[in-house]
């Protein structure tokens, strides 16, 4: 039996990741609510043959959580899972140490699959991630209008992330985030967040 333990703060998300593993047979799989609840558990065992941890869950701080979970689980493999991760980030994460990183949006097979050789101690971050488009060109027109700032939150309505969502990821409050919403529909002529995003699509911006 393959030891793994999940760590992420969304229930749904725990539970469905934690039922494709399981349906496929062959874990023996813990699953946990945040960092300090996956340390307990590594601490408490002779570590996991992998743990997968989600990068903005309570307690991971960016990559301090991943160094302090290496440590936990005893030199075995972890690996970060994301859904909102940029390709920066999953590369800084393997050169932190990171036995691999999996995006939430993986199908079940390929996400199984991926754990499995993990486990086995082999790297693994998917192709068309790391080859996905970098971020907008500051040429675009849709640039000259909007401060870094408010393209870093039409980034994130790009990607249908709630305000809370977008706060957490920027270290910001929920109330800037609004504002910097209300700014840039009112900058792009949009009606609202959906239509922000739909424009920025159209454009190619994102």
């Amino acid at each position: 039996m393959i030891r793994v333990l999940i760590a992420d703060d969304h229930v749904l998300v725990r539970e469905t990741l934690g039922a494709f593993v399981e349906n496929a047979g062959g874990f023996d799989l813990t699953l946990v609510e945040d960092l300090d609840a996956a340390c307990v558990s590594m601490e408490a065992t002779t570590g996991y043959d992998l743990v997968l941890l989600d990068y903005q869950m309570p307690g991971m701080n960016g990559l301090e959580g991943l160094t302090r979970a290496m440590q936990a689980n005893r030199g075995k493999p972890v690996a970060l899972m994301s859904g909102v991760a940029s390709r920066k980030i999953a590369q800084d994460a393997m050169e932190a140490g990171a036995i691999g990183f999996l995006p939430k949006t993986m199908p079940a097979s390929s996400l199984v699959n991926a754990i499995r050789f993990m486990a086995m101690g082999e790297q693994f971050i998917p192709v068309a991630f790391m080859n996905e488009p970098e971020e907008p060109e500051t040429d675009h027109p849709l640039a000259d209008k909007l401060s870094p700032r408010e393209i870093e939150v039409l980034g994130g309505l790009c990607r249908g992330l709630a305000n809370k969502e977008i706060a957490r990821e920027l270290g910001l409050q929920e109330v800037t985030i609004k504002m910097n919403v209300m700014t840039l529909c009112r900058k792009l002529e949009a009606k609202n967040r959906t239509h922000a995003a739909m424009i920025a699509k159209e454009t190619g911006f994102f």
